[in-house]
């Protein structure tokens, strides 16, 4: 007994770490439904407090308490943080293929970009869509077709096209790796567990989130290009002036006549003089304030109130050539990023006029950071900036004390506070989120990094937990059913010994799960296939064994010397077979991808695992009966 005492230690040492390491899925297990318990009572608390509440928004409140509970207690986020990682097909979520807008880094890296530019690379774009070339490589063959040399838009005069050509090329290619880059950084701050993220072809990133709950979030997640700027708002003298302007252009190309509306006063006081007028003659003498109606009668602010339908026609009117004319170049208008809700129902948009050129940019920002303002319980998010963004925000809100500044996040205003002092310590605050989850994202995107160019969604498929919770249930069905006929063959056809390999199964199973668990990885439904297929391959290795052992006592051998020679000389095949299915299992791991690797790597642990119960537990469970005494019946 004392020869078998150390292969004995190893044996119930790797018993124990695998159900050390599958303890924390256990416990998630058993939290989940502890969870469940509590959200039925929340559901009821929740209709009966609000019996109007449709399922949609009943669902977001429940998986927003879910979300909650699962963060904020302790045991049950490093639980959830600990488990076996489930993938997408088991366990549901988002399935994304994104594609990185090359043509619009071209259309920013550009100088002096005309018309005849903004046509070659809209076809060059065009273009590329149809096949998997990049963009600078269509543009550049477009260019030479027109005679135009790539330094009358990019480099310099002295640079050859082919030189430019490589340049572009290379930085198309550090876009879409910074891209991914930005991507895996705010997924993996997102808290997504065991997210895939590839590249397809050149501009292309699949990205695979198992377990999101909020699609709609994780797409402004991944596709927000997080450009952040600090932009000051126009004053309203100035400001109005400019409006009266356009409502003057605007009714002049409507051939209405315009007498009323060129009083230096703002239009709110035209608007009141034209009370008893109906809303449709108002529109017709004052287009622009028809849409865009001004928040202060005083005219003290120039900020105005746009209907969320009436966004578009803002844009188009503002669009019109006469209307450039007379605005100009260096502002623009931007709306709020969240609308907010009038006493008709209807949602509208705060739109600011702010200065067209950034006083400072988020490039400046090195940490972010989402809370709750202590005065007044709203969520915000305060960012500090490095000493260079220091130093210019202490210059910027030193010569503009009692003016405003627009905080504005990819074109959408966060906040315009009223700056009261220089701020010398480049610490600021972005209000204005509508939850503590809004505020945590917005400090994800900010914390994370801007895109290099835009990406746009190109398909999404959404797969559903009771999707996936049907897949757990028939691949656990499928491997039980497996093991049962596996287990049932192997005691009628071997007796005592197949009740051995029946043993030495559920041990070569429990390890490869605690490997999985161990090292992070992601189980799948190919993975349970991998797992069913190893149980067949452990019980050939058993087969081989068991045969050797029949052969060597048809001989006349004593029980002892035919198990030892039985797996002396079985050692060899099933090494030599194990070992080919491992480096195949080892190819398509490293050239597969998604569902393949998921399948490789299971087979690549089973595999290990099944020649380690073979080979010595079996082997032990032999030894320790033949040390005992016992008869064994091999069939």
């Amino acid at each position: 007994m004392k020869e078998l005492r150390f292969r004995i230690i190893i044996i119930l040492g790797a018993i124990a770490l695998s159900l050390y390491l599958l303890y924390p899925t256990y416990q998630d297990s058993v939290n989940n439904k502890e969870v469940l318990s509590q959200l039925a009572s929340y559901e009821t608390k929740i209709k009966k407090s609000n019996p109007s509440i449709s399922e949609v928004q009943l669902q977001e409140k429940i998986n927003s308490i879910k979300d909650s509970i699962l963060v904020n207690t302790p045991n049950y986020k490093s639980a959830r943080e600990k488990r076996m990682k489930l993938g997408l097909d088991l366990q549901g979520g988002m399935y994304l293929v994104m594609e990185v807008n090359t043509a619009k880094l071209l259309e920013k890296l550009a100088k002096d970009p005309d018309e005849q530019f903004k046509q070659i690379l809209a076809k060059a774009e065009a273009d590329s869509k149809l096949t998997d070339e990049n963009v600078v490589a269509i543009f550049a063959r477009a260019m030479k077709a027109k005679n135009i040399r790539m330094s009358r838009y990019f480099g310099t005069i002295r640079e050859e096209d082919n030189q430019i050509v490589k340049k572009l090329e290379q930085q198309e290619t550090d876009a879409v790796t910074r891209a991914i880059e930005i991507i895996s950084n705010r997924v993996n701050q997102y808290g997504v567990s065991e997210p895939s993220i590839q590249k397809q072809g050149s501009r292309r990133i699949v990205v695979e989130l198992p377990g999101i709950a909020r699609e709609e979030e994780a797409k402004k997640l991944l596709q927000g290009q997080a450009l952040l700027e600090f932009k000051m708002v126009k004053e309203a003298e100035f400001a109005i002036g400019v409006m009266n302007k356009i409502d003057e252009t605007l009714a002049a190309v409507n051939k209405i006549d315009s007498s009323a509306s060129k009083s230096s006063l703002p239009k709110t006081d035209a608007a009141k003089k034209d009370e008893k007028q109906t809303e449709e003659q108002f529109a017709k003498e004052h287009p622009f304030f028809a849409l865009a109606r001004l928040i202060d009668p005083q005219g003290r602010v120039a900020d105005a109130y746009v209907k969320e339908s009436d966004r578009e026609r803002i844009n188009a009117l503002l669009e019109n050539p006469d209307v450039k004319k007379v605005m100009p170049d260096n502002v623009q208008f931007v709306y709020d990023a969240k609308p907010v809700k009038g006493n008709d129902g209807v949602n509208y948009y705060k739109m600011y006029m702010v200065n067209k050129e950034a006083e400072l940019t988020g490039g400046v920002v090195v940490n972010a950071q989402a809370n709750i303002d202590p005065t007044t319980s709203a969520p915000e998010v305060t960012m500090q900036m490095n000493s260079e963004g220091a130093r210019e925000w202490a210059r910027i809100t030193g010569a503009n004390i009692r003016k405003r500044c627009a905080v504005i996040l990819d074109g959408q205003v966060y906040t315009a506070p009223t700056i009261e002092g220089k701020i010398p310590s480049g610490s600021s605050r972005i209000t204005g989120s509508a939850n503590m989850e809004e505020a945590k994202l917005l400090e994800i995107v900010l914390k994370a990094g801007a895109l290099p160019a835009p990406i746009e969604v190109l398909d999404q498929r959404i797969v559903g937990p009771s999707l996936g919770q049907d897949s757990i249930s028939k691949g656990l069905n499928s491997t039980w059913i497996g093991f049962l006929f596996v287990a049932v063959f192997m005691i009628v056809w071997y007796k005592q010994a197949g009740s051995f390999a029946d043993v030495a199964l559920v041990v070569t199973v429990l390890l490869q799960l605690g490997v999985l668990a161990g090292f992070n990885a992601t189980l799948t439904l190919p993975g349970i296939a991998g797992i069913v297929l190893t149980m067949g391959m452990a019980v050939d290795a058993n087969v081989i064994i068991y045969e050797r052992i029949r052969e060597e006592l048809a001989t006349g051998k004593t029980v002892k010397a035919a198990v030892d020679s039985g797996f002396k000389l079985s050692f060899a095949p099933i090494f030599d077979s194990n070992i080919t299915t491992f480096f195949t299992g080892l190819i398509l791991y490293q050239f597969g991808s998604g569902p393949i690797q998921g399948f490789a790597l299971t087979l690549m642990i089973g595999l290990i695992t099944m020649l380690f119960s073979q080979l010595v537990v079996v082997r032990v469970l032999f030894d320790f009966m033949l040390a005992k005494g016992y008869k064994i019946n091999v069939g």
